[in-house]
């Protein structure tokens, strides 16, 4: 099936009489018939549910269905996308270990690698996305365990060379994880320029309409954890709290990473996505296809249009020819790369605040990617925790305006930044 059409039917296909819409199975546990069989379930000797706090039927089938989007073998649903992240690190990397990662991402991201992934005893090492081989090959480290990265990055919309760090981080022996939130699935698949392990904030645009918080990790299937069994004791040694199992070797490559996050992970932290979290999820993915056509060609339209206004000092948005990670994003993302623009206003942070307050389409709000056109002054929300180093770092200046680019008439989007440009 082409991606237009998964979106609609993968992950679930019901049969004769059955509902047509994946079905919320709302309930905390399940009822098997002998102890026995429950028993099978908790040695992970037979696929099924026991509890919601680990697996949900309904969680299974959009994961499934994200899954299939992004070309993997094995995906799970998490209750937000900070967890998502969490937990595709927190399964390879744990004290004393060490990760690679690019400095241009989310600043809720860097905050969580930054800061409470470091008191937790893991290293990490921040670099430019524009770094070359040598500079990526001189972070690592004997106990570096994953390299990170942001296909689009929130909101500095640096385009990452997924190729090029997937095939430096293999050469070390380790996974390249990336988020893949702005560009979807419809825009960019990381799994096949050689990504491992993908995640997403699925608050944004799968669910597309601001009414849920969750998350998604996906394994695209094809890192050989035996072959590295000496950086992945986890994966690759018995695990004594289910009886001795080894991911690796019970699971294949295809299995064992999201079946280790699941049944350690999610069951010692709880951070399920509820199932009619998930529900409301699916009916965002549907229509994910046509929306992200709609953003992306917004998108642009006003980003021609804040190139050429007069008050505005620059324009951040790769879909420009004058930007610096066009030729990345024609090879990532031919199609498009999100509705999401960066840039600042001659006059600098005063200058945006001013202009933000005369706005009456787009709305002030810490959301972005869904169907509402939104805008933001990061440095003073998301990125307010960071100093100006660290913004810099991350490629958020302290005058930079995100906005998210709606699904709105073009022209009445264009109208509302014209007039409060004045």
């Amino acid at each position: 099936m082409e991606k237009e059409t998964k979106c609609i039917h993968a992950g679930y296909t019901p049969k004769n009489g059955e509902s047509r819409m994946i079905p919320i199975i709302q309930s905390t546990t399940f009822k098997y018939d002998t102890s026995e069989d429950m028993g099978k379930l908790f040695d992970l000797e037979a696929s099924g549910y026991f509890y919601t706090r680990l697996q949900n039927p309904t969680n299974d089938m959009v994961a499934a269905k994200i899954t299939a989007l992004e070309g993997g073998t094995a995906g799970m649903l998490t209750s937000s996308g900070q967890a998502a992240n969490f937990f595709a690190t927190f399964n390879v990397a744990t004290a004393g270990d060490h990760i690679v990662s690019s400095s241009s991402i989310y600043g809720g991201t860097f905050n969580l690698f930054n800061v409470t992934m470091r008191k937790m005893g893991i290293d990490f090492t921040f670099l430019s996305p524009d770094s070359t081989d040598d500079e990526i090959r001189a972070a690592f480290k004997p106990n570096t365990k994953a390299v990170f990265g942001e296909t689009l990055a929130n909101p500095a919309m640096t385009v990452f060379d997924i190729e090029r760090w997937a095939k430096v981080a293999h050469e070390n022996g380790v996974p390249l994880i990336i988020d893949n939130t702005f560009a979807t699935p419809i825009n960019c698949r990381p799994i096949e320029w050689g990504a491992d392990i993908v995640t997403h904030s699925t608050t944004k645009y799968m669910d597309g309409h601001d009414a849920t918080v969750g998350g998604c990790i996906v394994d695209g299937g094809k890192f050989d954890w035996m072959a590295h069994a000496d950086k992945f004791p986890g994966l690759c040694t018995p695990d004594e709290s289910y009886h001795g199992i080894t991911y690796a070797t019970k699971f294949g490559n295809g299995g064992a990473f999201i079946t280790k996050c699941t049944a350690q992970l999610m069951r010692d932290f709880g951070s399920i996505q509820a199932p009619m979290n998930a529900y409301f999820l699916n009916l965002g993915l549907e229509s994910l296809a046509v929306r992200m056509e709609r953003h992306c060609k917004n998108g642009q339209a006003v980003a021609e249009f804040l190139e050429s206004h007069p008050q505005v000092a620059w324009v951040n948005y790769p879909g420009l020819k004058s930007n610096k990670y066009y030729a990345l994003a024609q090879k990532y993302m031919p199609d498009g790369t999100c509705g999401v623009v960066s840039f600042g206003l001659k006059g600098g942070r005063k200058a945006a605040e001013a202009f933000m307050k005369k706005l009456k389409v787009a709305i002030i709000a810490t959301h972005v990617a869904d169907a509402h056109t939104c805008i933001l002054h990061p440095a003073n929300a998301t990125h307010r925790q960071l100093s100006e180093e660290e913004l810099i770092a991350c490629g958020v200046p302290s005058d930079l305006i995100r906005l998210s680019v709606g699904i709105e008439n073009v022209n009445d989007i264009i109208g509302d930044l014209k007039q409060a440009l004045g």
